[in-house]
């Protein structure tokens, strides 16, 4: 059977390894953590979000960008420190704003299958994950950014989405908790939220289950591709020199921000720039906040904010995106505008303990991940979602793992 390992227990990573194991491959999983799912894929926004498809590469991104460059509360912020990594990624970034429209259809429609293989798995494996099925609604405060939603709206609706305009009475009959004078929005009854640490770790059970094999607390130091890979890894804490290797038929990288350096290793160039983006949990330790808190998911297109409900007593906030580096600390200044937020939209819920978190999102310039093969035989990669990995991972694994199956197919395919 032939041997497939797998870089990073994230979402992408797990559940490529499942696709891949489905398909009839002997799978390692190895991730530098202890445990699945303890960066990106730990406390996003939690929206299964097709109707949030649309691709940055816009101008009126560039000019926001520019226009909140120094303000350190802003929804998009970017250290204008130099760094040839950072500006290089801004150049091809504004290089990809002629596939903006092609980009944000195709993107819809990955969504829209990933949504399918999603739900199958967490039926499949019996997994429980806080999934509410009650749509996402975005809302606008005013005329030109309702006008704007409206042109986006028509990709996404090209893309195959069921999304519908609704008055400011609708935004208010859909989620009766919303606070706030809006123009009008937009529903999307389709979309859905889950936890994706508990989808994750649920998954990589059902994974290990199916004999994948998973090694963590894993540095990985270097790539070595013969007639076939050789991953050279210590466990974390050793020193460098404390080095065991893996051997496999193939490697597929799905590194999250990671990707880029083992891209390196592998002769190859993926363009992952670490986006970071924030989320505050808001436990709801009592009953006017578990009232009060919605349970339909929003998307607050003025602060670029995003919600979830997940369960009786959690309300997951998260947004901004800021152009930092690899830097994964938590900043008051960027945390408080979340938190004020929910005061404002949700006065009736408490936020006397809420848990801040950070992550970086890893993006490439055209905001779309890259499936591919490397440049050497036996080199895959599933990598760049971005701020859409959650929502579009199941359907990548697919690709990913039908990619290899073509390439080098296992010499027997198990009963799925």
């Amino acid at each position: 059977m032939a041997h497939i390992t797998v870089i990073g227990a994230g979402i992408t990573g797990v559940t490529t390894a499942y696709a891949l194991s489905r398909s009839g491959f002997d799978v390692t999983v190895i991730d530098r953590h202890r445990y699945p799912a303890m960066e990106t894929s730990f406390a996003n926004g939690g929206q299964l979000s097709a109707s949030n498809a649309e691709v940055w590469n816009h101008w009126s991104t560039v000019a926001k960008g520019i226009k909140w460059m120094l303000k350190s509360d802003a929804p998009l912020l970017m250290n204008p420190r130099p760094s040839w990594h950072k500006y290089s990624w801004m150049g091809e970034f504004m290089g990809s704003i002629g596939g903006y429209r092609t980009n944000t259809i195709d993107t819809t429609r990955l969504a829209i299958s990933a949504r399918q293989h999603m739900f199958e798995i967490a039926e499949r494996e019996g997994i429980s994950f806080d999934l509410e099925k009650r749509g996402i609604l975005h809302v606008y405060y005013d005329k030109a950014s309702f006008d704007h939603a409206s042109k986006v709206n028509a990709m996404l609706q090209q893309g195959g989405l069921d999304r519908r305009p609704v008055t400011t009475q609708e935004i208010k009959a859909i989620e009766p908790s919303l606070v706030g004078d809006f123009f009008g929005g937009f529903f999307t009854p389709s979309d859905s939220t889950g936890d994706i640490h508990k989808f994750t770790r649920g998954l990589a059970d059902a994974c290990a289950r199916r004999g994948v094999k998973f090694i963590f607390d894993a540095e990985v130091q270097r790539i070595e591709v013969k007639d076939h890979v050789e991953i050279h890894w210590s466990p974390a804490g050793d020193p460098p020199s404390s080095v065991e290797m893996t051997k496999a038929d193939g490697i597929v990288v799905c590194a999250g921000v990671g990707s880029r350096d083992f891209a390196a290793m592998l002769g190859d160039r993926i363009n992952v720039y670490p986006v970071k983006g924030y989320s505050v949990t808001v436990h709801l330790d009592d009953e006017a906040s578990q009232n009060g808190a919605p349970w339909v998911s929003l998307l607050d297109d003025r602060a670029k904010i995003v919600t979830s409900r997940l369960g009786d007593d959690r309300f997951r906030v998260a947004g901004t995106a800021e152009f930092n580096g690899i830097n994964r600390d938590i900043r008051h200044d960027r945390v408080k505008p979340l938190v004020d937020w929910v005061r404002m939209l949700f006065p009736e819920v408490s936020t006397a303990r809420v848990t801040p978190w950070a992550g970086l999102r890893p993006m490439m310039p055209n905001m779309m991940p890259r499936v591919k093969t490397g440049a050497r035989a036996g080199v895959y990669y599933n990598t760049g979602h971005g701020h859409l990995g959650w929502t579009l991972s199941a359907a990548t694994a697919e690709l990913v793992a039908n990619l290899i199956f073509e390439k080098q197919p296992p010499k027997a395919k198990n009963a799925a």
